[in-house]
């Protein structure tokens, strides 16, 4: 593992990262981590545990989430068009307001919340 993640800020961490020009952050461990509002924007980040994290505004338009954990994520606003979100877990995860146009998924792997409702969302099942 990078020693991006071994701080004691990983959200910073990555956010500063990002900001250096890496977009390379498959299976990073963000468990619980706040990244409200942040722009991920075409970051790879698949494998990633964002387990119950604050991810409410932030940016991952056409980041690859695949078989990343987002169980009881806030993806409140959320801007996630064009993303990858295949194997993904979203269960439990608050989804209201979010942007899903164009989104990549498997109807067979990917797990949403009990309540979502696919067919509002203009997904594209892969």
């Amino acid at each position: 593992m990078s020693k991006l993640y071994e701080k004691s800020n990983p959200a910073d961490d990555l956010r500063r990262a990002y900001q250096s020009g890496q977009r390379n952050f498959t299976n990073a461990s963000l468990i619980a981590a706040n990244l409200q509002s942040a722009d991920l924007k075409g970051c790879d980040l698949s494998y990633a545990d964002f387990s119950e994290a604050n991810l409410s505004h932030i940016n991952l338009r056409g980041a690859d989430l695949s078989y990343a954990c987002l169980y009881k994520a806030d993806l409140t606003q959320a801007d996630l068009r064009g993303a990858m979100l295949m194997g993904t877990d979203l269960r439990d995860a608050n989804l209201a307001g979010a942007k899903l146009q164009s989104a990549d998924y498997n109807p067979e792997e990917t797990h949403f919340p009990d309540e979502f409702d696919l067919a509002t969302a203009h997904m594209h099942a892969i």
